[in-house]
C-alpha cells in the first residue's frame, strides 16, 4: 500500500505515518511549514492552496490519501473564520475530488465539534450535528464536501485528541502538562463540568489503517470506550505516575474566558466502529497504561 498522509507533521498524521511504517507500507506525506523528522519523502503543501495537490498526487502517486491536516485552534477560528472555512471546509472536498479523478482512496478525519453538547449519552453517527463555534462548522462543512465529492470515502470523527508526537518522540498536549505539573508538586485546576471521550493518537491511526484494511468506507467515531471530565482524565494520570491526587482541583469551564464556546458534552459512541472490526474499543486507563511507561 502506497500511503500520503496529509499533515504529516501533526500529532494525528505524524502516528498514522509511524503506524503505516510499522505494517512495512510505502509511506509518503505533506507538511504545511515544519519539515517533520521522518525518513520518507516528503512533500511542503498549504491546505489553502488545494488547486497544487494534483501535482502532490503526480509526485507521489499513492493508492490511498489520509487527510490529518487542518486548522485546529479552534479559538483561532473563531477569531478568523474565513480561513477556517478554507482550511477545514473548502479543501477536503477538494483533496477527495482529486483523489476520485486520480483513482486514490481518500480518508478525512473530522471532529466531535460538530455536536452542541446537549446530549447526554454518547452521540453515534446518526446523531444531528450542530456546531456551537467556528472550528466545528468549519470541520461539518468540509465532512458534507468530502461526501458530495464523487466516491465512497471514509470519515473519522476523533474527540480530545492526545498522545505521543511520533517525530519527536514526545508526549505532547493535556496529559504531558498534568505530567509535568504534577511532577513540580504543582496545583492543577481541571475541568468537571465537560465530558469527552479522549482519542490516543496512536490508537486512532491503527484503526484508521485497520478500517481501510477492511475496504471500510462511510463515518465513524473513533475513540477511547471512556467518557470522562478533564478531572477524571487527571485522576487516571495521577494513578499511573503515583502522584497525590490532591493536587487535583475541581475546575469549571466558566473559569476560562475564551474566544469560542466550547460544547460541555461531545463523547462519542464508539459502538459502530467496535461492531465493524470486531473488537471492543480501549478504555482511557488501557491507552494510558499503553504508552506510559516511554514516555515518563
Amino acid at each position: 500500500m502506497r500511503l500520503l498522509v496529509v499533515g504529516a507533521n501533526g500529532l494525528l498524521g505524524s502516528n498514522v505515518v509511524h503506524v503505516g511504517r510499522q505494517r512495512d507500507w510505502t509511506v509518503m506525506g505533506t507538511y504545511h511549514s515544519t519539515r517533520p523528522e521522518f525518513d520518507i519523502p516528503l512533500t511542503q503543501f498549504d491546505l489553502a492552496a488545494s488547486e497544487t495537490f494534483d501535482d502532490v498526487l503526480e509526485t507521489h502517486d499513492p493508492d490511498l490519501v489520509v487527510n490529518c491536516a487542518a486548522m485546529t485552534d479552534v479559538d483561532g477560528c473563531e477569531t478568523n473564520p474565513e480561513r477556517a472555512d478554507v482550511l477545514n471546509g473548502d479543501a477536503p472536498g477538494a483533496l477527495a475530488a482529486q483523489c476520485v479523478a486520480n483513482d486514490v482512496e481518500f480518508v478525512h478525519v473530522s471532529t466531535d465539534y460538530v455536536f452542541d453538547g446537549t446530549a447526554r449519552d454518547p452521540y453515534g453517527e446518526a446523531a444531528s450535528p450542530n456546531p456551537v463555534q467556528v472550528y466545528g462548522e468549519s470541520k461539518l462543512a468540509g465532512e458534507r464536501a468530502v461526501h458530495e465529492a464523487a466516491g465512497d470515502h471514509l470519515i473519522a470523527r476523533l474527540s480530545f485528541v492526545w498522545g505521543v508526537h511520533r517525530s519527536s518522540g514526545e508526549l505532547t498536549g493535556f496529559p504531558a502538562w498534568v505530567r509535568d505539573q504534577l511532577a513540580s508538586g504543582n496545583s492543577v485546576p481541571l475541568f468537571t463540568d465537560q465530558w469527552v471521550t479522549p482519542t490516543r493518537a496512536g490508537q486512532a491511526a491503527a484503526t484508521l489503517l485497520d478500517l481501510i484494511d477492511a475496504d471500510t468506507t462511510g463515518l465513524y467515531h473513533v475513540a477511547c470506550r471512556s467518557c470522562v471530565t478533564p478531572y477524571a482524565f487527571g485522576e487516571v494520570l495521577a494513578d499511573q505516575v503515583g502522584a497525590d491526587t490532591a493536587l487535583l482541583k475541581e475546575g469549571s469551564t466558566d473559569d476560562i474566558d475564551r474566544d469560542a464556546t466550547r460544547p460541555t458534552y461531545s463523547c462519542l459512541d464508539v459502538g459502530a466502529v467496535e461492531s465493524q472490526l470486531r473488537r471492543p474499543q480501549p478504555t482511557l486507563e488501557e491507552d494510558v497504561s499503553e504508552i506510559w511507561d516511554a514516555v515518563r
